[in-house]
């Protein structure tokens, strides 16, 4: 079979571990995510069927949740989301490596958003699709820069995001921050001429200011509200996220776990009175896949210190392996 390594220019500041997980066998019938995965250099099989080979790229951060007085510990999500897939039995045969790690020490975000765009970039231009598992939603200022720094040369590829969170994240702010990533990208994006073709879904109203609101509107950003969302609404979901893709040719699909009920998703910086219920979600997320316009994913806001019996962590881990489909 076909192999190639993406560029060896790919750096990462923590290099994967070896995963572990229960075991019933070696043959492919028994095969898990630990049995499955190849650590780095990150050497994939070529697409097969469209299919191209995963990439799991950790963004190990604190700092913007820290800057936007949340509560710490999205730092530690990677690690428990690799925890949370590696007994997940395996199906499909397509190809996935860890990449390892981009860590942020300290209050040095905005150099860790640099190497994490990088290295997204990279990735895509070997033919990977990257799954960054953040972190704080500051992750998505440096997963975004990666696929807008691939598409540079592409200046009519239309790039959409399609976030599903409680929050707009739309503050305008001194210092990048988790509540400020898509105010950003609308800012780099407008300076480049390019359109910022943005979509939330799951927007708290009590959650959001009337400023963030307008912020929104002058935007064009497009969005439901939680309680549109409900599994009794999933049509309508449907046409609202139909609507968006067919604008798109590139879609950035970045999940913010708070957009869960805090009983389905307790681990996160800011756990959700109402949220969206997970069939929806779930159903979202194969609806992107199905599009084939995804090209980038994260998965954001996991806070292992706050989590119930790794709840938040196995229903991340479970959208994750819907959306890689292995």
């Amino acid at each position: 079979m076909e192999k190639f390594v993406p560029n060896p220019e790919i750096q990462v500041d923590r290099q994967a571990a070896s995963w572990s997980g229960r075991t019933d066998g070696t043959g492919e019938q028994h095969l898990r995510w630990h049995q499955h995965v190849a650590i780095g250099p990150c050497e994939m099989s070529a697409p097969q069927a469209g299919r191209r080979p995963v990439a799991l790229l950790g963004f190990a951060s604190d700092a913007g949740v820290l800057r936007n007085h949340g509560r710490i510990g999205a730092a530690e999500g990677p690690a428990a989301l690799r925890a949370a897939l590696s007994s997940f039995a395996i199906h499909e045969s397509r190809a996935v490596c860890d990449a390892g790690d981009i860590v942020v020490v300290g209050d040095e975000l905005e150099s860790g958003q640099m190497r994490l765009a990088k290295s997204v970039s990279e990735l895509l231009n070997a033919g990977a699709l990257p799954v960054v598992l953040g972190g704080g939603h500051e992750t998505a200022y440096g997963s975004f820069g990666g696929l807008f720094d691939q598409l540079q040369n592409h200046p009519d590829a239309r790039i959409g995001i399609l976030n599903l969170d409680a929050h707009f994240d739309l503050r305008s702010a001194p210092r990048r921050s988790s509540g400020t990533p898509f105010k950003d990208i609308a800012n780099d994006m407008l300076a480049a001429g390019r359109a910022f073709n943005y979509a939330v879904l799951g927007i708290s109203q009590p959650n959001n200011t009337r400023q963030l609101f307008d912020q929104a509107a002058a935007l064009g950003v497009r969005y439901l509200l939680d309680e549109q969302c409900g599994a009794s609404s999933l049509g309508a979901v449907t046409e609202f996220i139909d609507s968006f893709l067919h604008g798109v040719d590139q879609l950035y699909l970045t999940i913010d776990l708070d957009v869960l009920p805090a009983s389905v998703a307790p681990g996160v910086s800011a756990p959700a009175a109402y949220g969206v219920p997970l069939e929806v979600i779930h159903a979202i997320c194969r609806q992107v896949v199905d599009s084939g316009k995804l090209a980038l994913v994260d998965v954001v806001e996991l806070n292992p210190r706050f989590d119930i019996d790794g709840r938040t962590a196995r229903t991340a881990a479970r959208l994750i392996n819907t959306l890689v489909g292995v």
